[in-house]
């Protein structure tokens, strides 16, 4: 029995990831305005499930990783969610916090890339989900540049993955077998990458060793807009706090790395050092540490 729900979960992911590979690239990235006061972007959406679709689909179709689309959904079966089922698509997110925006953050906690730039001289920011380092491998937090941009990579298998596999060639060249995928860049951290690749299904996962790694049709655009020398910098922030037209909101994920870390201190804090304290309901923020959705939730008193 074992075995057999092994080989249908193997399959099905088998049947996801070519869905994946022959679907033609989405639209364009999104830039959203913020600024002083506005630090949440986007809207939190409502879809309903068609035929036979699973939640890994759906979160690729709204540029969503694996984590989001299954922690804003925990009564859902994420491969057969049910026709006419309905999802919440968390398309919201409180920008992360650091002493700039500027360059690349990525938030290793909720799995996700914001890129911060100007359009038509106002700030904006593109957000990308991605996938991280399992644990043992985990993606390093700190500041870091862009030095190397690369087209159509080539992957050299590192000694440690080598050890796992050693059935891996020295070198594969670019193709649908290369796990980098189309482009490449490399931070100025070891063998670190922000990469594509060719298993999009993993993408809003800790999977990678280390690396960062963008759904097939992401990578490209983000590599369209960063210069070589870019900042980048990388935290991990299970809990964000921000407000917009004057409503108080929390954003809390689950990242097992801070299991230690007591969710709702961490919420009072951030909250007081915004000035934002006063004006919400304890238990609100309580009920929003517990639930864990992974994206914005109103906690005005």
């Amino acid at each position: 029995m074992v075995l057999l729900l092994s080989m249908r979960i193997r399959d099905f992911f088998l049947a996801v990831s070519l869905i994946f590979i022959l679907t033609p690239p989405l639209a364009a990235a999104v830039s959203y305005s913020y600024g002083k006061g506005n630090m949440v972007i986007g809207e939190v959406q409502t879809y309903e499930v068609e035929g036979d679709e699973s939640l890994i689909e759906i979160a690729r179709d709204f540029d969503l990783g694996y984590n989001q689309i299954e922690a804003a959904n925990p009564t859902l079966d994420a491969f057969v969610p049910g026709e006419e089922a309905l999802v919440t698509v968390p398309t919201s997110w409180i920008l992360p916090e650091v002493s700039s925006y500027d360059g690349i953050v990525i938030n290793i906690s909720e799995m996700r890339l914001y890129y911060f730039h100007k359009k038509d001289r106002s700030p904006v920011v593109s957000t990308f989900p991605i996938g991280i380092g399992s644990e043992g491998n985990d993606t390093p937090v700190g500041v870091f540049k862009i030095i190397q941009k690369v087209v159509n990579p080539s992957w050299y298998p590192p000694l440690s993955i080598r050890k796992e596999r050693p059935e891996l060639p020295n070198v594969i060249p670019p193709g649908p077998d290369n796990p980098l995928g189309s482009h490449a860049l490399r931070l100025s951290l070891g063998t670190v990458l922000i990469h594509g690749t060719n298993r999009p299904f993993a993408v809003g996962r800790k999977v990678t060793h280390g690396c960062i790694r963008l759904y097939p049709e992401d990578i490209p655009q983000l590599f369209s807009m960063i210069p070589n020398g870019m900042k980048v910098t990388i935290v991990r922030q299970p809990v964000k706090v921000g407000a917009r037209d004057k409503k108080v909101y929390i954003e809390v994920h689950r990242d097992d790395y801070r299991q230690k870390v007591d969710y709702f201190n961490e919420a009072v804090k951030l909250l007081t050092k915004k000035g934002l304290l006063k004006d919400v309901s304890t238990e609100k923020i309580y009920q929003a540490v517990e639930e864990k959705q992974g994206f914005p939730v109103e906690i005005n008193e």
